[in-house]
């Protein structure tokens, strides 16, 4: 659990918010910063401000100034946060007892026409949202689901929405909605019905030690959720493992048994390209360890990549998708707190899990991200591919797991897949790429073709879009991608610009960020939405995802010349590779040629290549026979 939480007795949370509580407002930004959140915006600081004294003021009149009230409770394992966490004791019991506050400054609201869960908000920024009852109960679920001290009695934690400023009419329809049955809803018209619910859960008595047991508690999975998510992934495997991957698999599951039976640590490394089964394995594990009630988590450092394994593996249960996390997540876990921790994509560990708004002294104490993953399991499993390493400050290798988990004095197990599943099985295609790019010893060398898999070299973007269109119409999925060599622009009046220009063609990159602009899916969705075939991946959304037909442009920042690939870096335009402080020219060539190494191994079914530059497209044309 995350330390430094900040708390108030109730009592003393009225009193600085008759007078003083500018004094919450600047201990709430320095947990902000220091929690890596950087400072809080002024939205934020308004809600503090009109939000918080109310509430103080509901449980002072209720009776319950000796409360614990914890305030911007970060959820374990996420970077989620509830707006308050009241701890105190529950009246009949006696055992320690958790309401979950949601608070709304909104004043009129109402259900949206055709959702049972979203509501329409006046005078909001965002005109819809969730209904804020299903909101809280999702934290209070989730609560349930990864917080050890809470598992025994799920009784123990509840929660409720409080929108202080509506009177009952400006929300009706969301005040009888089939949500507050999940949670109560209570508006300023409400307060003696919100003070008698505030006493039923919470006795006047001292909360002190409840937020204690609560701030302290271990976190991780509990046996209610691994239940619920082995059905899920159950029914949701569709794969078969094979030959190394079915070997890989049973490695980790002895590795699991001998840590139990010995109480020993084992990393294990599982290594292959691009298609050989990684994250089959992943989630293979995953369902595995989940029905036999196994502590485990996957994680990555791609929010795509997790995003879309979540929509894989937990369609419809968001209990389940709470099982996949991201690297930076186990920066305060419990050591061993897991039995397992899948690691996908491990090739994208970064130095730390820290950020450019965390406070400097604790940016300089923070430990390797790799130290993180480490300890945070008996048996951390790591999934890689070297060559995928495309950004700068990402340093999963096999050589740095490997030492490092040497050194912690742990036992090392590796296993390499050889056999390929994306690129329809060809071995002979991937060979063909990683000596194209240099990435292997020998030199480029001709295609000399596979009957299961088709290359080909176009001589324009429009050729490349058409063709790819055509394979569509034949029922197969497909998507353009482009080395980052063209700026990518915010949208413009609701609509993406079309920043990747090559003579008369032009088309938008994907979306930035995690909202559908017109058509246009959010970038997480880009590979597996239908409506991405309209937009250039990057990268960034292309990586861990593969799809039927695959066409990639080659900018202008990795050109061949006479005898050998030149990389120009001042033809880049990706923003981690600017400073020659932390890139040096070195490692720009060897992080552009894996760039592409990732774009040009994303087809199942087959490849188109295009070159903005003319002598580079002659020299893919002599390699690939037309």
């Amino acid at each position: 659990m995350l330390s430094g939480t900040v708390r108030y007795s109730a009592a003393a949370l009225a009193e600085l918010a008759s007078g003083e509580f500018s004094i919450v407002e600047q201990e709430l930004e320095r947990h902000f910063v220091a929690q890596g959140l950087g400072a809080p915006a002024l939205p934020e600081r308004r809600s503090w401000r009109n939000s918080l004294p109310v509430l103080a003021r509901d449980l002072h009149d209720a009776g319950l100034g000796d409360v614990e009230v914890l305030l911007e409770y970060r959820l374990p394992l996420s970077s989620k946060r509830a707006d308050v966490v009241l701890a105190g004791v529950h009246p009949t019991s006696g055992d320690p007892s958790y309401v979950v506050v949601e608070l709304k400054q909104w004043s009129r609201a109402r259900m949206s026409a055709d959702s049972d869960t979203l509501v329409e908000i006046d005078g909001a920024r965002y005109q819809q949202g969730i209904h804020p009852s299903i909101q809280v109960a999702d934290y209070v679920d989730y609560m349930l689901d990864f917080t050890k001290s809470l598992e025994s009695d799920t009784d123990r934690i509840t929660g409720l929405a409080y929108l202080h400023n509506a009177a009952d009419g400006g929300i009706e329809d969301l005040t009888v909605a089939a949500a507050v049955d999940r949670a109560p809803l209570f508006t300023s018209n409400q307060r003696g019905a919100l003070h008698a619910h505030l006493r039923s859960r919470l006795a006047p008595s001292d909360g002190k030690a409840a937020a204690d047991l609560l701030l302290g508690s271990a976190v991780g999975p509990s046996k209610q959720l691994l239940t619920v998510a082995a059905a899920e992934i159950r029914d949701r495997e569709q794969f078969k493992l094979l030959d190394e991957q079915r070997v890989a698999h049973d490695i980790v599951l002895r590795a699991v048994k001998r840590a139990q039976r010995s109480n020993t640590k084992t990393a294990v490394v599982i290594t292959g390209g691009p298609g050989s089964g990684k994250s089959v394995i992943a989630l293979s594990l995953l369902g595995q360890l989940a029905r036999e009630g196994r502590e485990v988590l996957h994680a990555t450092g791609s929010q795509s990549f997790t995003q879309t394994m979540r929509k894989v593996a937990g369609r419809g249960s968001t209990r389940t998708q709470s099982l996949f996390k991201y690297f930076n997540s186990f920066i305060d876990a419990e050591t061993n707190g897991l039995d397992v921790l899948i690691l996908d994509e491990a090739h994208r560990i970064r130095e730390k899990s820290v950020n450019r708004y965390t406070k400097k002294e604790i940016r300089d104490r923070a430990r390797p991200q790799i130290d993180e993953l480490l300890a945070a399991a008996r048996v951390p499993v790591f999934l890689l591919d070297e060559h995928q390493v495309v950004r700068s400050g990402e340093n999963g290798t096999i050589e740095s797991i490997r030492t490092r988990a040497t050194e912690l004095g742990m036992e090392v197990e590796q296993i390499d897949l050889n056999a390929q599943f994306r690129a329809g099985g060809s071995d002979a295609y991937i060979e063909w790429v990683l000596r194209l790019l240099d990435l292997k010893p020998g030199g480029p060398i001709p295609w000399a073709g596979d009957e299961h898999f088709g290359v080909d070299v176009v001589d324009s973007p429009e050729e490349l879009e058409s063709r790819l269109a055509a394979h569509r119409l034949n029922g197969y999925g497909a998507r353009m991608t482009a080395g980052y060599c063209w700026r990518w622009s915010d949208p413009v009046d609701g609509a993406l610009v079309s920043d990747v220009k090559i003579g008369e063609w032009s088309r938008p990159w994907n979306v930035k960020g995690d909202r559908r602009v017109g058509e246009a899916p959010p970038a997480p969705l880009w590979a597996s939405d239908p409506h991405g075939f309209d937009q250039v991946g990057c990268v960034y959304t292309a990586q861990g995802f593969e799809y039927d037909w695959n066409g990639v442009i080659l900018g202008p920042d990795l050109v061949w010349r006479t005898d050998r690939w030149e990389s120009r870096r001042d033809s880049n335009k990706d923003p981690d590779f600017k400073s020659r402080k932390n890139v040096s020219d070195g490692d720009f060539d060897r992080l552009v040629r894996n760039v592409y190494k990732v774009l040009l191994t994303r087809g199942m079914v087959g490849t188109l290549i295009y070159s903005v530059d003319p002598e580079t497209r002659q020299k893919l044309a002599e390699l690939v026979h037309r």
